[in-house]
């Protein structure tokens, strides 16, 4: 059985859009800048985009806070074709810990990271829903080591129960992930050691020392 190919089918649907003349708004959930920076470059060539920071797994409170910043230093100093806005979502880590409840011991990449994916998903197919939007879709799928059928899994299911469309990805093919990085540095973004939650932040402590990867864009949950 075939895989299917997100980024084709991406393409595919921008080529529609292309060809009538059109610019559909995309509701862009975001983890982080450093994750954000190669999908907005690549996507605001053909939509008008909100950028949507819903990520209540972060912890500590200071440490979301530095990552909005960044979000919006970035969205502000990178040049767009189309506009490209910010949107805040509600920080509320207790839905976080409602919604991964019973898998407090899962290692990093586990299903205690699918129900977050779920969580921010759900959210931010109902902002897409509520705002009438064409499109939601993520950049979790920039990570290497993410798994894009198990995202665009999801995506589709809570775009199916809200009636709005969800755009499917997987934006590390041709080089998103490098590109990401290349990003990065020419901005001077900061690059999180470890993806978010307070689970991954312990098992951040337990990995070698002097590593300084962004996790949030190397692991199973950013």
């Amino acid at each position: 059985m075939n895989q299917r190919n997100y980024q084709r089918e991406m393409e595919k649907l921008i080529e529609r859009h292309q060809a009538q003349g059109e610019v559909p708004r995309l509701l862009l959930h975001s983890c982080c800048a450093p994750c954000s920076s190669y999908v907005m470059e690549y996507l605001s060539q053909y939509f008008s985009i909100t950028v949507f920071y819903y990520n209540p797994n972060i912890f500590p409170p200071e440490e979301y806070g530095k990552r909005v910043e960044e979000q919006v230093r970035l969205i502000g100093e990178q040049p767009h074709l189309h506009p490209v806005e910010f949107l805040e979502g509600n920080y509320d880590p207790e839905r976080f810990f409602q919604a991964v409840k019973g898998h407090e011991g899962d290692r990093e990449g586990g299903e205690r990271c699918f129900l977050c994916y779920e969580l921010r998903l759900r959210e931010a197919a109902q902002a897409a829903k509520e705002g009438g939007f064409d499109y939601f879709t993520t950049t979790l799928s920039i990570s290497p080591l993410k798994n894009a059928g198990k995202l665009n899994e999801i995506g589709e299911a809570v775009a199916r129960e809200y009636g709005i469309a969800y755009l499917p990805s997987d934006f590390k093919k041709k080089d998103g992930y490098r590109r990401s990085v290349e990003l990065s540095g020419e901005y001077g973004l900061y690059r999180q050691n470890y993806c978010g939650c307070v689970f991954s932040r312990r098992e951040a402590k337990e990995r070698e020392e002097g590593r300084t990867n962004c996790r949030a864009c190397t692991s199973e949950n950013a």
